[in-house]
């Protein structure tokens, strides 16, 4: 049995399906009831809800798996901790692989999600448990689009002139699927997951009006705003938290483009990798079916 955690997130929706259809066991933490139901709806065999900060939870979800796939919960405080616990239990629980989802450029330490992400790679590399982990560049985010769809602006809280990687989620994920599959092969490898291209945001706005047909603007907004816009009704900790992150974000990604070769994911893959256009066509089209079946 495979455990998979954050199971509904960015990567968790996309990979629970592809390990279905692949046929193996699968069990999910997450945190809602709401997630939980649209997972065992798809065919999930066991779903877990709980806290990932939650020790006994912790241990009674890695107990029986062969294999895990951590995906701690980007810019929660506690992601550090949560990561160190699960690797702590899967040792003591005998898990034969366990697969981190990091970051690219994870060395990349005034950033603080990637600090705490080389600190758990680091934890797992001196855990003894076999492992691999997966270093993905910044994802093609659906959420990215609806100002784009909706007000005709793509918005980016750092400079608007530098360069960045991105990749596709389906990409992260086959890639996923693939090391899950096959341990022993994957063992002890940590494999950067970059597609084609370096786009600075007015690259990514012309590709988009190219996409949508008009115009689209673009647009470099303050962390705060951002990050208010996304936790209006978090807690004071939480939203303390998160928006450190996000201006670490903006300051690092200001100064220095984030960029990286997507060889390594070719590689993986056997095929090309997901340009930004095709994942922008497919979003548009989704976006265009809703605001049809809405009418």
């Amino acid at each position: 049995m495979i455990l998979v955690t954050s199971a509904y997130g960015n990567q968790g929706k996309r990979l629970v399906p592809k390990l279905l259809r692949a046929g193996h066991r699968i069990r999910v933490c997450v945190q809602s009831e709401g997630s939980a139901e649209r997972l065992r709806a798809i065919g999930a065999h066991e779903v877990l809800v709980g806290d990932l900060a939650d020790r006994q939870f912790v241990e009674r979800s890695v107990q029986g798996v062969s294999s895990i796939y951590h995906i701690g919960p980007t810019l929660h405080r506690n992601e550090r901790d949560m990561g160190f616990m699960i690797i702590d239990a899967a040792r003591q629980a005998g898990v034969g692989h366990f697969v981190f989802s990091s970051v690219l450029h994870a060395i990349t330490t005034d950033l603080i999600q990637h600090e705490i992400k080389r600190d758990i790679e680091e934890h797992l590399l001196s855990s003894g448990l076999e492992f691999t982990i997966l270093q993905p560049s910044n994802y093609m985010l659906p959420l990215r689009m609806k100002s784009v769809f909706e007000e005709g602006v793509f918005r980016l809280t750092w400079s608007l002139d530098r360069y960045q990687s991105m990749v596709d989620l389906d990409d992260v994920t086959d890639v996923a699927a693939l090391v899950l599959a096959d341990p022993g092969v994957h063992a002890a490898a940590t494999y950067e997951l970059v597609g084609e291209g370096r786009y600075t945001a007015h690259d990514i706005g012309a590709v988009l009006s190219e996409v949508v047909g008009r115009k689209i603007a673009v647009e470099q907004i303050d962390p705060e705003i951002f990050t208010r816009a996304r936790l209006a009704n978090a807690e004071p900790g939480v939203f303390e938290h998160q928006l450190r992150t996000s201006r670490a974000i903006a300051a690092r990604y200001s100064g220095h483009d984030f960029v990286g070769n997507p060889n390594v994911l070719k590689w993986l893959l056997g095929r090309a990798t997901t340009p930004f256009e095709d994942f922008a066509r497919k979003e548009y089209a989704a976006f265009c079916a809703n605001a049809v079946a809405l009418e």
